[in-house]
């Protein structure tokens, strides 16, 4: 068994954060040696996912539709994860009782 299959197959039993973080960085050193990133890209986006780092994971499926335009997996998953953190911006910074807030008076 190689080391991506040793952190893939971490990847999907861990639910630390720090040892998720550690698998991060292991995969960050790989797909910088590697030739061919672009299933290391995927575990990594979905390692940042489930750290709740959308935004990270955003950019390691946008560097994926580089190395391969017609990627469809990662185009979807791009859309997917625009609209929930477009969901949850919306929720955290748009109040709509503003004008009835009694501790506003």
């Amino acid at each position: 068994m190689g080391l991506f299959q040793e952190i893939e197959l971490q990847a999907q039993q861990d639910t630390d954060p720090q040892s998720l973080l550690s698998l991060i960085d292991q995969l960050s050193t790989l797909i910088a040696q590697s030739d061919e990133p672009v299933n290391m890209l995927r575990l990594r986006a979905a390692i940042w996912v489930k750290l709740d780092e959308k935004g990270k994971a955003i950019n390691d499926y946008r560097e994926m539709l580089i190395l391969n335009p017609e990627d469809e997996e990662a185009a979807t998953q791009i859309q997917y994860l625009q609209t929930i953190l477009r969901y949850n911006n919306t929720d955290i910074y748009a109040n709509p009782n503003t004008n009835m807030d009694p501790w506003l008076e």
